[in-house]
């Protein structure tokens, strides 16, 4: 049973907030006349916020409760909530508060308007200068020059997308934040969006300057993905070339004593120079592959289109 509307909050030692957050999302989405639902999902809290969330979806069958035995992270939270959801548009948030649901009816308005993803823009971000809000304006910067696509808030959990896109989209260590990036092969149409921020009311927040390492290994793995699913032979070559150049320079210099006395040959740099000539081949061919592959499916596709043209 399909729904209009599926509101997705991860959780995790958030219990003093869990009943606010409930009755103000009920109280800016009951007056829309959309069927929705709501999905808490708690990440493996140590508190009462699992209970809490419990004794809400009791008295209300709209709101449907998702519990991790463990910490599994924001991102994982998000993909088990994106799965079980019904809706036709699905908005995720943070479950501190600090996100505010009254901001939901312009991201649904603008879904409808012919959008695939809406972002929301904290302008007016209430969090610490030094180790919050500079660190992502930098951040910011390097994905939008690295992916190209210049979102300015790509650490704002406040996001809504069309159903049928975000499902096909996997997603795994701190992925979430990449969602435009990620689906922007497809064409996917992306707005933003000013959005209220307010500040944190209960408990602490999980988020430091030290995950900047883990955005910055997500940015290049997402970099690589995005490369190698447009160009895999540019890619491959590329890998190929560097291996053969690097095998070239190992072989020159296990052969540097062989034409003077005593001759003799470096074995260890000459196998070296081996492995690296194998892997060089070995990038070719996957590169061709992959490339014939991608021809393939192209030209598979626009048959497909043309015979339904017809």
């Amino acid at each position: 049973m399909t729904t209009d509307l599926s509101i997705i909050v991860p959780l995790y030692n958030e219990e003093e907030s869990v009943l606010p957050l409930y009755e103000s999302i009920v109280r800016t989405i009951d007056p829309l006349n959309v069927s929705y639902e709501i999905l808490f999902v708690d990440d493996g809290s140590k508190d009462r916020t699992f209970f809490k969330a419990r004794d809400l979806a009791h008295k209300d069958h709209r709101l449907r409760v998702i519990r991790f035995r463990k910490n599994y992270g924001q991102t994982a939270a998000m993909t088990a909530g994106i799965d079980q959801a019904r809706g036709d548009i699905l908005v995720t948030m943070d479950g501190d508060l600090q996100n505010d649901p009254a901001d939901i009816p312009e991201f649904i308005k603008k879904i409808r308007d012919g959008h695939d993803i809406v972002c929301g823009w904290r302008h007016k971000r209430q969090d610490k200068l030094i180790s919050r809000r500079i660190p992502s304006v930098v951040a910011n910067w390097i994905i939008g020059k690295i992916t190209g696509i210049p979102i300015k808030d790509n650490g704002c959990s406040l996001k809504a997308y069309r159903g049928k896109i975000i499902k096909s989209v996997p997603l795994y260590s701190d992925m979430h934040r990449f969602i435009p990036a990620m689906t922007s092969l497809a064409g996917t149409s992306v707005a933003e969006i000013k959005v209220n921020h307010h500040p944190r009311r209960f408990g602490v927040s999980k988020y430091g300057i030290t995950r900047i390492y883990k955005v910055m290994i997500d940015l290049l793995v997402i970099k690589t993905l995005l490369s190698f699913a447009t160009k895999p032979l540019q890619f491959f070559g590329a890998a190929g070339a560097i291996a053969l150049i690097a095998a070239m320079l190992l072989l020159l210099e296990s052969l540097s004593g062989v034409f003077e006395p005593p001759i003799e040959m470096n074995f260890m740099l000459g196998s070296g120079a081996l492995l690296l000539g194998i892997l060089s081949f070995f990038c070719l061919l996957v590169g061709l592959l992959c490339e014939l592959v991608l021809k393939t499916g192209k030209f598979e596709d626009l048959s497909h289109l043309k015979a339904s043209a017809e």
